[in-house]
């Protein structure tokens, strides 16, 4: 089936009820939809709403939102930001409304859910070799015109499969050499002789449509600055090698992409210096993590760091937990743990304490493990925690984050819920 309108599909979410599966909402509200309970702008600390609760910021979130739209047209990108981050169809909305060019998703699943919801341009990050898949995007767009998708091929065993799935298809599928980021990288084909086999298998099939080239600099190995500099340089020479060897005869645009949310700064870079080609380029970049950032991976690791002069993501997503338990001075425990909080590669971190409608920095309070439901608390003697205190916590990495919450109330800076984002993972 093709997509409906975006606002059509959107409006379904609206209409959706609210009950059992949506945790952290208030219970007082099962029965009503969710754009009848986001019409009473509740409070998300005096609306109802029960602990664990995860909120996004939505002063922040629209910073991160406009920030990464003005950085890619200052620099003369398109943009295709991940959307395996958030999995939101409301938050692919919002990106493409700010001059996206296009999602980015990793598996045929989550462009399922982007086509669902009106998506008309994807950037699929994988090889798709499932025949099934394979069927189900060909009658996409077969019967969509205007739905477009480009996938990556990594091997000449992959075009074969792709091909002989394909056959019958109306439209070729586009297609983009993935360059692997050296030795020891995920995925990719490892050598240029070994992408110009691949590319010569694609021109020998009828189904697929070789479209650029294509990679993720974040698999480079102990990256830093000058090495993923020289690794993007490659893909930028593998480009113009193709051009010249007549590859992309015939094609209006040749597509050149990176970018996650770490490198962003060097794809800019790089990316500034390709040269004319025999037509024009589209310098796609795919950072998905900015939308919500972080509180600790990615506010190491982002670009900004590095390009101060050209802004600051803002960390979006605090967890709200309540203390449950406080045995001895020095320990406490709150209701959130692994089913609540991303923890696969930083603990939260204990950020506020509220009490009586009163919020304080979290003094003396650190994030020493998690259990299943518990976050374990090491207290020092200026911690002032209580038996019922909220603490809020900041997270580390977006995509696990995202994940745990299927419903997501955005909470302005006094805690007014004015939106809910609901994911499909």
């Amino acid at each position: 089936m093709t997509a409906g309108s975006p606002s059509e599909a959107l409006a379904r979410l609206a209409g959706e009820r609210v009950d059992h599966r949506f945790k952290g909402l208030p219970p007082d509200a099962d029965g009503l939809t969710v754009g009848e309970l986001a019409a009473q702008r509740r409070n998300l600390f005096t609306g109802g709403f029960t602990t664990p609760v995860l909120a996004l910021s939505a002063e922040r979130l629209e910073h991160n939102l406009a920030l990464m739209e003005a950085y890619a047209a200052r620099h003369g990108l398109a943009f295709a930001p991940h959307g395996k981050t958030s999995m939101a169809p409301q938050l692919f909305h919002r990106q493409t409304e700010r001059g996206a060019w296009g999602i980015t998703l990793a598996v045929p699943h989550q462009v399922r859910v982007a086509r669902a919801f009106g998506v008309r341009r994807v950037f699929l990050a994988n090889e798709v070799v499932d025949p099934a898949a394979l069927r189900w995007i060909a009658a996409e767009q077969d019967a969509d015109p205007d739905f477009r998708l480009i996938c990556y091929v990594d091997s000449v065993r992959g075009v074969e499969l792709m091909d002989a799935a394909l056959r019958g298809a109306a439209r070729p599928l586009e297609v983009v050499v993935e360059l692997a980021a050296g030795a020891g990288a995920r995925t990719g084909v490892r050598t240029e002789a070994e992408c110009a086999a691949v590319a010569d298998a694609v021109a020998a099939t009828r189904t697929l449509r070789l479209a650029g080239v294509a990679g993720y600099e974040g698999e480079v190995r102990r990256a830093d600055p000058e090495r993923v500099r020289a690794w993007l340089r490659r893909l930028v020479a593998l480009a113009v090698g193709f051009d010249r060897a007549g590859r992309f005869a015939g094609r209006d645009e040749i597509v050149v992409s990176a970018g996650g949310s770490a490198w962003f700064d060097a794809v800019a870079e790089v990316f500034a210096e390709i040269p004319g080609l025999s037509s024009p380029v589209l310098k796609l970049l795919r950072s998905g993590a900015y939308v919500s950032h972080d509180d600790g991976h990615y506010r190491r690791l982002t670009p900004f760091n590095r390009v101060p002069g050209e802004g600051a993501l803002e960390p979006a997503f605090r967890l709200w937990a309540q203390v449950v338990s406080r045995p001895t001075p020095d320990e406490a425990f709150v209701n959130a743990g692994k089913r609540d909080a991303a923890h696969d590669l930083d603990l939260p971190v204990a950020q506020v304490v509220r009490r009586d409608g009163t919020e304080r920095p979290a003094a003396g309070i650190s994030v020493t493990a998690l259990s299943d439901q518990h976050a374990w608390l090491r207290t020092t003697a200026e911690a002032d925690l209580e038996v019922g205190d909220w603490l809020g916590l900041g997270l580390s990495h977006p995509c696990t984050s995202f994940d745990k919450w299927p419903l997501i109330p955005v909470a302005e800076a006094d805690g007014t819920v004015v939106e809910y984002i609901r994911t499909f993972f």
